[in-house]
């Protein structure tokens, strides 16, 4: 059914929860079901933004955040019209009152603060986000480079006909709360949604050879009253006031890009001794910062990125981004990875373009120019003192400000001579090839920042020639503070810090957190060639359910990774065994059943349920048409302990 080149090595971390039109609840939501029904029909939405509804009387504030799941995207950029909720009483609440371009792909490692809106209180049972493809740009990581759709080859998979016009361009994506656990907002008090739109679980990707590159969506929108602790949380918006004996600082939202909206409400920003400012390129810390703050005007934009208390809902910022040091506002940006450094000149790769006019204006470039100088200031998210331009290395996902334009061939460039450098977190993966050595791991690099190594060029990052970065023996000096008693040669491992400084390497990488692969879940996912699979399960009890070797093998897509590693079918002798995670806190089995145009999912938090449902469906002429799966897998005896399983029938 798909020519799909699925060599993508490390990329396997993304869940591939493909063509399920599934909505899945998280860590909150799913707790006091035995089994039920969750409507998931994928509507095409109107397009209009309606306005804020007006909270005149008991108010409360809805703390709407949004990010995404992985999936094997570059660049995902559409514009989203509307985001509402809808009480339990039908009255419907807009909380994103302006347009606002978004691409999604950056939204992995984040969670953004969408709306901090007052609306009236009451029990929220549903919200729905309306999806513009009209401007889309949607580029595909196909393992060796990236591949952009043509907007006529991105499907809508509820009618099959293109997201352009004359067709509609839009989608919708309804997500139902379950009804024993709304968002509950009362006066005076600050609820929490925390939504996921999944790229992986919303777009099938068809690459062949033979045929022009499709994206195929089926929107997901998953949602969680807590939200996602692993993800760092972003808030960006206009200085209202500052409060320095409290510490404090307040925002009008402007979610993404938007420089426009007004009604998205505000949110209170906490900051300590630790957290880093930099302000119009100056760089303070702490009680400093915060006054720094205090002496530039109102409406000043500001960016923040930090953690949410839940318990008290309080945000507290790690650092904090103002006035010119935020791309886009006050001048131009780009945010994306340094490909290649020769002396000022630097090539960044796979990045956004952000025009100081806001955000209708986020553009996905493959390559751009920057150059920087002596007027640039540099800093780090995440602190780390005085930096200059030599800090800013190949490798290095930065973000940089200055004056947008175009070269005599018409390709992008930015002076950023006068502007402003942010070094944000990196992100390497690869297998370890030796033990730890006095704090240095020298790795086999699969990818950096979700790139394929081989494309950038390292020359000039070493003290001298002979000492450059060489991906097959990438060096990663890692802190005392952290334990590296789990790796060994040979293991799959990830970092999270910075590139060193051009022309300083060895060690190529210093090291802020380690990603170590040893606990890590396996992700499944078996899709068979139509019309499916009337029998999958060779047993199929309350205890277990197994899959034969014979249609593992019958798949046209397989795949069981973890993290950077795939287990090949070959290795299945005996097939495998599924069996439910005992000690998963929220297990979440769902069964998706399609239609001509409707999908309709029921999701269960018990094995047992899912297994008398699995049974029931199973009439003998209904088939299977995939099975995805996370959980943690034994391969010696081809076990697979689930905390989450999909089966879909089709």
């Amino acid at each position: 059914m798909h020519s799909i080149d699925w060599f993508r090595g490390w990329r396997t971390l993304a869940t591939r929860w493909r063509r399920l039109g599934v909505i899945v609840f998280g860590a909150a939501a799913l707790t006091a079901c035995g089994g039920g029904g969750v409507s998931g029909a994928l509507p095409g939405g109107s397009g209009g933004v309606a306005s804020p509804t007006a909270c005149t009387s008991a108010c409360g504030g809805a703390l709407v955040t949004l990010t995404d799941a992985p999936g094997d995207f570059l660049s995902y950029i559409v514009t989203v019209d509307s985001l509402t909720l809808t009480r339990s009483d039908g009255t419907v609440v807009q909380t994103l009152p302006v347009k606002t371009t978004v691409d999604f792909a950056q939204l992995v490692n984040l969670s953004e603060i969408v709306s901090a809106a007052q609306i009236p209180d009451g029990n929220y049972v549903s919200a729905s986000m309306t999806l513009d493809y009209s401007g889309a740009t949607i580029v595909v990581d196909s393992g060796s480079g990236g591949v952009t759709i043509a907007p006529n080859h991105i499907i809508d998979g509820q009618t099959n006909n293109p997201l352009v016009a004359p067709n509609s361009t839009t989608m919708t994506l309804n997500l139902s709360l379950p009804s024993n656990q709304p968002l509950v907002i009362t006066e005076g008090t600050v609820a929490n949604l925390a939504l996921d739109f999944n790229l992986a679980a919303s777009n099938a990707i068809t690459l062949s050879p033979m045929s022009p590159a499709t994206v195929t969506v089926n929107p997901v929108l998953s949602g969680s009253l807590v939200p996602d602790a692993t993800k760092q949380l972003r808030v960006r918006g206009g200085l209202v006031s500052v409060n320095a004996s409290a510490g404090t600082y307040l925002v009008q939202v402007h979610p993404f890009e938007d420089d426009n909206s007004t009604d998205s409400g505000q949110t209170t920003v906490t900051t300590t001794a630790s957290t880093t400012f930099t302000l119009n390129g100056t760089n303070a810390v702490g009680a400093a910062g915060l006054s720094a703050l205090a002496a530039l005007p109102a409406g000043t934009m500001t960016v923040a990125f930090g953690t949410l208390d839940q318990a008290t809902m309080t945000f507290t910022a790690t650092n904090v981004l103002a006035g010119t040091s935020v791309a886009g506002s006050g001048g131009d940006g780009v945010q994306g990875s340094v490909l290649s450094r020769n002396g000022d000149t630097l090539t960044i790769a796979n990045g956004d373009t952000m025009s100081a006019q806001g955000g209708e204006d986020v553009h996905y470039v493959r390559q751009l120019t920057a150059t920087i100088g002596s007027g640039t200031s540099v800093s780090a998210l995440g602190g780390g003192g005085a930096l200059t331009t030599e800090d800013i290395s190949v490798g290095q996902r930065i973000e940089l400000s200055g004056t947008l334009s175009t070269d005599a061939t018409g390709n992008p460039t930015l002076d950023a001579t006068s502007g402003t450098a942010v070094l944000l977190p990196t992100r390497i993966i690869g297998t370890l090839s030796a033990p730890v050595s006095n704090g240095v791991a020298t790795v086999a690099l699969q990818a950096i920042d979700g790139q394929d190594p081989a494309t950038f060029n390292f020359t000039g990052t070493g003290a001298t020639s002979a000492q450059d970065a060489v991906a097959s023996a990438y060096t990663v000096a890692i802190p005392q503070a952290l334990s590296t008693g789990g790796l060994s040669a040979g293991v799959p491992v990830g970092f999270v810090g910075t590139v060193t400084p051009f022309g300083a390497a060895p060690p190529d990488f210093d090291a802020v957190t380690i990603v170590d692969f040893a606990n890590t879940a396996a992700q499944l996912h078996i899709e068979w060639p139509d019309p499916g699979q009337t029998a999958p399960f060779a047993t199929l009890t309350n205890a277990q359910l197994t899959i034969a070797p014979s249609l593992l093998a019958a798949a046209d897509e397989f795949e069981l990774s973890i993290g950077p590693e795939q287990v090949a079918v070959s290795a299945l002798t005996s097939g495998i065994t599924v069996v439910p995670d005992m000690s998963a806190s929220n297990p979440v089995y769902l069964i998706v059943t399609e239609n001509a145009d409707t999908e309709q999912e029921t999701s269960y938090s018990t094995f047992n349920d899912f297994v008398t449902a699995l049974t029931q469906a199973l009439n003998g002429t209904a088939t299977v048409s995939s099975i995805s799966a996370e959980g943690g897998f034994d391969a010696s005896t081809g076990t697979l302990s689930v905390s989450r399983m999909v089966v879909h029938f089709h």
